[in-house]
């Protein structure tokens, strides 16, 4: 998930205001009744209708458009701020709105084309499947980032549903390793079905449909806990699950799912990945397709390499607007030099139908035991991830980072977010959570208004309705789509280690990571290393599900990192107070014991507190 952070002219220190509109009164501020969502008046939409000024407003439209040539390009002025509240031109929120869906567009898709797709790892499903789970993925991600964005009130309570912020929702990623783990022993077990040509001893995995309905039925009943844990006070979430928990889980997980987008831009991670000397997958997808290829095929390499390179140019080159969307321009490229080439073919775009919407395809929604414990602490590792997205879009958005209004929308945040991850499994989609990415557009075009939000869900769900859009996704040769997705997910890595970035790094943080990383990384680097302890031959269904539950944990690099962080956290003890050296004043006394440790604790004091600064700003 990128983050863009550059400003268009030197950037100055952030003012955090409660409200652009600070004339509330005291009791308002407790109420919060500001933060909630309000139908607009009839003599707003008139304004904004009726004169140049709502359409158009005094917006410099050329500073999104102008690329940036070194040495030739000078901005300026600074464009205006626009709050959450504040009168956004029509045209403005229009133009904004489309570059959140484009920035978002390809985190969107790209779940549901990894977890639809082939191998021991994916569903494999047809492509008419592969469509709808793509247009399905578009609409809720549009309906559900609208409840974040607009905010409601739980009854008369003191508990609130969404932030209120421009705050946008997707497929998070950190639920593909659960479900990659939780296929593949599925197949391994029988519960999906799988063929072994007897003469080469290749496997083909057949499409499991029933996989995909268990695996929403569970990631339903796991969602319970982030909607409990939303009600307990952010500072208790925080202190359970702190940075050095987060950071090394994060950074796992962008781990884990680097080696899925390098097997894509190899030539995909079906059963030619292992490159057999004979049979249909001698060649990458398969013998029958257009320009197959082996595995690792020079070809392969360089159509990946085309989008990678065309992401870097973009951000030496490109304007503000194609920055936020250069991973879906380096796809569009990739596309077009595919298609030119006869790469692909336009079988998913013809069968695709013009329109569809939600439920047009469903699935048997049941239950995987073995998927629980993972799911549970998926979910909670979502939850913390949210805190950081939630507090990073107060921050850009020139609100207050502290208090009551911050705490109250990190609540409606977390609860929005357990909401989604129920809601959208019931739309046939896997869970969904805050994005990180919006923080960046909305840092460098200095727009959080919530009707660039509402512009963003509208074209998300009109992508998602029109299908024949999804289907292109499915026209893209796997080492293009290899190319933009390896990218996007070492940004996850990135922001793992920009987590970790702010430890103190003493010896207890060090030996922490280490421990963590040793079986995080060894289980993402070898799969199935500690899957074959376990041989079990009984039938008791209760002991084969425990086994699988633990295979799953052990085989998911991510959860066994976040449990050994967690542990060791809690079990370590403390860093001792800061060694400070005794301050001999040749023309006094020396400092007696009691006055050199007073120093020490003032000493720790300061530098607690300039963590706590760090980590806040």
């Amino acid at each position: 998930m990128t983050e863009i952070t550059q400003q268009p002219a030197v950037a100055t220190p952030p003012v955090y205001i409660l409200d652009p509109h600070a004339n509330r009164t005291k009791e308002e501020d407790i109420d919060l009744s500001h933060t909630v969502g309000k139908f607009p008046t009839w003599t707003t939409v008139q304004e904004s209708l009726g004169t140049r000024t709502g359409w158009f407003g005094d917006y410099d439209y050329g500073f999104l458009c102008m690329p940036t040539l070194p040495g030739l390009t000078k901005v300026t002025r600074i464009p205006p701020f626009f709050g959450l509240k504040d009168r956004l031109p029509l045209v403005l929120a229009i133009v904004m709105g489309f570059q959140h869906a484009l920035a978002m567009i390809a985190g969107v898709v790209t779940p549901a084309l990894i977890m639809s797709g082939s191998g021991k790892n994916g569903l494999n499903f047809s492509p008419a499947m592969r469509t709808q789970m793509i247009s399905t993925s578009l609409i809720t991600s549009g309906l559900l980032s609208l409840v974040q964005i607009t905010r409601f009130r739980l009854g008369r309570s003191r508990y609130f549903l969404g932030t209120g912020l421009l705050s946008v929702v997707g497929t998070s990623f950190i639920f593909l390793p659960v479900l990659q783990s939780s296929v593949a022993n599925m197949y391994a077990s029988g519960f999906c079905p799988s063929t072994v040509d007897p003469t080469t001893g290749n496997i083909t995995y057949m499409s499991c449909p029933d996989a995909w309905g268990a695996f929403l039925g569970t990631c339903m009943i796991c969602s319970f806990l982030p909607i409990i844990l939303s009600f307990l006070p952010p500072k208790v979430l925080k202190k359970v699950f702190p940075p050095i928990v987060t950071g090394v889980t994060v950074m796992m997980i962008g781990v884990h799912l680097v080696t899925s987008g390098m097997g894509q831009w190899g030539g995909g991670n079906g059963p030619c990945k292992s490159k057999p000397t004979t049979g249909l997958f001698v060649n990458c997808p398969n013998n029958n397709a257009p320009r197959a290829a082996p595995w690792g095929d020079a070809q392969w390499i360089g159509l990946g390499f085309l989008v990678f390179s065309i992401i870097m140019i973009v951000e030496f080159f490109g304007s503000p607007f194609m920055k936020n969307a250069q991973v879906v321009i380096g796809l569009i490229v990739g596309l077009i030099v595919a298609v030119a080439c006869g790469y692909t073919t336009k079988e998913s775009v013809d069968a695709a139908p013009v329109v569809t919407f939600l439920w047009t395809r469903t699935y048997k929604i049941g239950v995987y035991a073995p998927a629980v414990i993972p799911l549970l602490i998926t979910y909670t590792l979502a939850m913390v991830e949210s805190i950081g997205d939630i507090t990073a879009s107060c921050e850009v958005s020139q609100l207050s980072v502290e208090g009551r209004e911050f705490e109250s929308r990190l609540q409606g945040g977390i609860l929005a977010d357990g909401i989604a991850g129920m809601l959208a499994p019931l739309f046939m989609n896997s869970p969904m959570s805050c994005y990180a990415q919006n923080n960046g557009i909305i840092s460098l075009t200095r727009c959080a208004n919530t009707m660039a939000g509402y512009m963003c869900c509208l074209f998300l769900v009109l992508m998602g309705v029109f299908s024949k859009f999804g289907a292109l996704f499915l026209m893209v040769p796997d080492a293009v789509l290899g190319g933009m997705t390896t990218f996007l997910f070492s940004s996850v890595v990135v922001s793992g280690i920009r987590i970790l970035s702010f430890l103190p790094w003493t010896r207890r943080e060090r030996f922490i990571v280490a421990a963590a990383l040793t079986l995080g990384v060894g289980t993402s680097v070898v799969p199935g290393v500690f899957t074959h302890m376990f041989n079990y031959t009984g039938t008791n269904a209760f002991v084969l599900s425990l086994i699988n539950s633990a295979n799953i944990v052990l085989d998911t690099g991510f959860a066994l990192a976040a449990i050994v962080s967690c542990l060791l956290n809690a079990l370590l003890p403390a860093n001792p107070p800061m060694a400070a050296e005794p301050i001999i004043d040749r023309h006094g006394p020396i400092p007696s014991d009691k006055e050199i440790q007073e120093m020490n604790i003032e000493a720790q004091s300061i530098h607690e507190s300039m963590l706590n600064d760090k980590t806040r700003h």
